[in-house]
């Protein structure tokens, strides 16, 4: 690989810039943690029809769609983006696209056909996720290779962190209990929002688009962008030879290629626990908006101190170090949740009392559930902010469109097997928890293969 800039320190963006650039993921992550996890997802899956198995059959299946677009366009347009240059044209346009599907959601009231939610999901994340190659992809201009670590981890931390805000204003200001009609601090809901209704979880949809919309100015007004290059139609098809020429240059490039396999294969079973999760404990424990809320705030709180101590990490210790650390936490917690039910923990090693103590998460195996949650929390963000990292060390900055956009294909060419597989397996058995189970063949195989990559990933080519 040609030393051509990324050692070099790059222009500087001024913090202002670099906080902009940050931001992104602050403005981003409500969509994943309100919507996708912890509010909307269980929502559709425990009320938004009468068959809590079928609907999160059909909330994989939905996820499953929306992986196959990604994995298939997302290395296309990262070649493009290199030979077009500008990459804020592109997130401005996929957020049109985010912001409208969003906003939609009001409109999936209990009872109502699946075709509309079904839709605007698959349109949002496919939207979501575009956005987030084009703006990786102007990590390495922004950031020198010595700090891109500590960043990455920081705008994760931040994304977690502004997803946890929206996720406290939902359960404490419009999610009430059905039972009492009040909130989590005990006031009516704002708005007057009627949770039988399915309203307390339908405004997410409105609420995370208003939230991406307003912070991702700071990115467009303060972040330089990259200079503009080829028009659109020549980018085109410069970006299509561009993309040919990298999927062959990898046969030189082995340890990028293992990494990316690896990758491919561990956020697999990541992807799978983020969509899954929330709506696997509404349908064990029948949690409504209130508890998946206050589950997905311990979550995120862990999951922030995660990044910040990663951060730290991944410059002392390096990225490979972080993320195989990681996945050992998500692998061992993934094990405790599919091995938790009512009276048990452990596949029946460790028996729990079926007694219920009343109140929120009364029972012990939702006290389990949360306590491996914690370890998801404590994982799953630097497992992503340090592959993030990990890549944007192995590469120059000159093609880090172009291998960003085969990163995200790495982490959405096969997640349909994930999601996939737990559909087959739940469909077979009826239980989910033989399909949760299926993770763990994607988080144990990619942490394997992921031991024998170099760090940084073409370190044999220098």
């Amino acid at each position: 690989m040609a030393e051509t800039g990324l050692d070099e320190a790059p222009a500087k963006p001024g913090r202002r810039g670099i906080w902009g650039w940050m931001l992104f993921d602050w403005a981003a992550q409500p969509f994943f943690t309100v919507v996708i996890t912890f509010i909307f997802g269980p929502y559709f899956v425990a009320r938004l029809t009468d068959d809590p198995i079928s609907a999160q059959t059909t909330w994989s299946n939905m996820a499953t769609a929306s992986s196959v677009v990604i994995a298939i366009l997302s290395p296309i347009l990262g070649s493009i983006a290199d030979q077009s240059g500008a990459r804020k044209p592109w997130i401005a346009s996929f957020a049109l696209i985010k912001v409208a599907s969003l906003v939609m959601l009001w409109q999936a009231a209990p009872g109502s056909p699946l075709t509309l939610p079904v839709t605007c999901i698959i349109l949002a994340s496919i939207a979501a996720e575009f956005s987030i190659v084009f703006n990786d992809s102007m990590m390495p201009r922004l950031v020198s290779k010595v700090d891109i670590g500590r960043v990455s981890n920081i705008a994760w931390g931040l994304g977690y962190l502004g997803g946890m805000t929206v996720l406290i204003a939902v359960v404490a200001l419009l999610a009430a209990n059905p039972e009492t009609g009040l909130t989590l601090i005990g006031i009516p809901p704002l708005f007057g929002l009627d949770p039988t209704l399915g309203e307390d979880a339908r405004i997410t949809g409105p609420i995370a688009a208003i939230w991406y919309l307003l912070f991702i100015l700071p990115m467009f007004l303060f972040t330089p962008d990259a200079p503009k290059g080829l028009p659109l139609a020549k980018a085109v098809g410069s970006g299509f030879r561009e993309l040919a020429g990298t999927l062959r240059e990898l046969k030189h490039r082995p340890g990028i290629i293992r990494f990316l396999i690896a990758r491919m294969l561990y956020q697999d079973g990541v992807n799978g626990l983020i969509i899954l999760g929330g709506t696997f404990a509404a349908a064990m424990f029948g949690w409504a908006t209130i508890e998946i809320g206050i589950y997905g705030i311990i979550l995120n709180v862990v999951a922030i101190f995660g990044c910040i101590a990663a951060g730290v990490l991944d410059r002392v210790l390096g990225s490979k170090t972080v993320v195989v650390t990681s996945l050992v936490l998500l692998l061992i917690a993934t094990l405790g949740i599919v091995s938790t039910s009512p009276g048990e923990v452990f596949f029946g090693l460790m028996p729990l009392s079926m007694e219920d103590s009343g109140g929120m998460f009364g029972t012990a195996a939702e006290k389990a559930y949360i306590l491996f949650g914690l370890l998801i929390g404590a994982a799953f963000g630097p497992v992503q902010a340090s592959s993030r990292s990990y890549l944007a060390r192995s590469i120059d900055v000159s093609e880090a469109g172009r291998y960003f956009g085969i990163y995200a294909l790495s982490g959405r060419a096969t997640s349909f097997l994930a999601t996939l597989s737990f559909s087959i397996v739940t469909y077979a058995t009826g239980s989910a928890h033989l399909g949760m189970a299926t993770l763990t063949v994607f988080l144990g195989t990619g942490l394997i293969l992921l031991l024998t990559v170099p760090y940084p990933a073409d370190r044999s080519a220098g």
